[in-house]
């Protein structure tokens, strides 16, 4: 009776670790990269595709990626351009449990692409927001019920980009990174727990926010805080928020500076549509650190989809085709058009493509060449306009959820074998 007692405190141990592995509580997934650590899946898809298990077509407006952590789906959406709201959803149907307002919609200065953005964090019982007009705002999972709330426009002076806030809030440990883009709080850690300011970088040939997230990395000894600005990707220190190094390349001539860096070894890629696909390595300079470039090429993985690196290879798509990159060199490997332009996550050796035009693939994630392993559309697509699929998906749990302005489907991706 000793050794079963024993037996089953370990196995509850264990088993909340391996459920948590199965959840996307954030932006890009557990550590940010677009990989799931989830097996059991199905290796290759019916000609139909997987079983779609329920679609929400009243979800509310909006490109924010969701969030999925236990029984619990978050995202942002919006009702015209006065509501953008936080909401969790029930992931056995997407009916809704509860929401809350954040704020109106931020201002588009540009072509009008006007909507919520940004993906919600989700840590133990609390959930961290960044609303597209600036509101920064804690809230409680189980309730929605606000904790603390913040402005980058009023409370930091902040500069969203033409068309507003994207990011999604870094946890880090006790703190919460985000990016106001002002002059002297282009980027600022919180405390997540009460909201008060740990530390304001004032990043001066940085420029003002662009649309991508920051991620947590070493390079040379120093854990820092990566994220791509209007005018370049920058590192800066993570006790200080002191500017180690900038790079500019990838960021010429771009208005839309929106894909996540990409962190490895003391090296790191960025790249935008209109500038292209870039590696610099992080070493030490004269006065701390500098960005050495590897290689440049306008052809590389460079769609706002994002990309993927597994092992010593990068994965992406740009305006055309589907690539496979050598990380550190650059060298393609082999490319296809697939689903044209797309966003990207993996999970279990494979590649999950979420099409521009509402397409999605299952492509095996190997440097030897392009195996397609199912295709599909969702049903009952929405009318776009002038915009696209630009919600990432997401594998979470056995599922895989895909969003695409008021809509979100959810598909069984489980393999059923042996059950």
């Amino acid at each position: 009776m000793k050794m079963r007692s024993l037996f089953l405190r370990a196995m509850m141990l264990i088993f909340p670790l391996l459920a948590a592995a199965a959840d996307w509580p954030q932006w890009r997934g557990p550590t940010r990269t677009g990989i799931s650590e989830e097996t059991g899946l199905l290796k290759e898809w019916p000609k139909d595709g997987p079983k779609l298990l329920w679609r929400a077509p009243d979800i509310g407006s909006g490109y924010s990626t969701p969030a999925i952590v236990g029984e619990r789906i978050y995202l942002l959406s919006n009702k015209g351009k006065d509501d953008e709201y936080a909401q969790a959803l029930d992931v056995k149907d997407g009916k809704q449990i509860w929401s809350t307002r954040l704020g109106k919609v931020g201002p588009n200065q540009g072509p009008q692409y006007p909507g919520a953005r940004s993906t919600p964090t989700v840590e133990g019982d609390r959930l961290y927001l960044l609303g597209s007009d600036g509101d920064l705002v804690c809230l409680d999972t189980t309730s929605g019920n606000e904790i603390w709330h913040k402005n980058l426009r009023k409370d930091f002076d902040g500069k969203p980009g033409m068309w507003a806030y994207s990011e999604s809030p870094l946890i880090d440990g006790d703190v919460l990174i985000c990016t106001p883009g002002g002059k002297d709080a282009t980027m600022v850690a919180i405390n997540k727990k009460t909201g008060e300011v740990i530390w304001k970088s004032p990043i001066s040939e940085g420029g003002q926010a662009a649309y991508a997230s920051a991620i947590v990395t070493e390079a040379g000894g120093v854990k820092q805080y990566v994220q791509f600005l209007q005018k370049a990707v920058v590192g800066v220190d993570a006790k200080t928020g002191k500017c180690l190094w900038r790079y500019t390349k990838t960021a010429e001539n771009s208005p839309a500076n929106i894909p996540t860096p990409v962190a490895h070894d003391g090296y790191v890629y960025t790249a935008t549509g209109r500038a292209g696909g870039g590696l610099v390595k992080i070493k030490a300079g004269k006065e701390g650190q500098e960005a050495e470039p590897v290689y440049f090429d306008k052809s590389l993985p460079n769609f706002i989809g994002g990309t993927v690196r597994l092992g010593d290879y990068l994965y992406g798509t740009n305006d055309k085709v589907l690539m496979c990159v050598e990380f550190k060199t650059g060298k393609v490997k082999w490319q296809d058009k697939c689903v044209g332009p797309a966003s990207i996550c993996y999970a279990e050796g494979l590649l999950y493509l979420h099409g521009a035009k509402g397409e999605v693939a299952l492509v095996e994630a190997t440097p030897e060449a392009y195996k397609e392993k199912g295709r599909f559309t969702p049903p009952e697509q929405p009318e776009r306009g002038n915009t696209q699929a630009w919600a990432y998906p997401v594998v979470a749990n056995g599922r895989l959820y895909l969003r695409d302005l008021n809509v979100l489907w959810c598909y069984d991706v489980k393999d059923g074998k042996g059950k």
